[in-house]
């Protein structure tokens, strides 16, 4: 029995490589949003 080794071609590098960069976009984005909601909830309620 032979094994065949596929490798991706550019375009699903491409796709994987850009998915990948929108989730870490995403994930820095929800970061700075909830530091964003913390800073805002410390001035609402303990004043600036």
């Amino acid at each position: 029995m032979e094994h065949v080794v596929t490798t991706p071609s550019d375009d699903e590098l491409h796709a994987q490589r850009r998915r990948g960069n929108v989730r870490l976009a995403l994930i820095l984005a929800s970061v700075a949003a909830a530091f964003a909601a913390g800073y805002v909830a410390k001035i609402v309620l303990l004043g600036p």
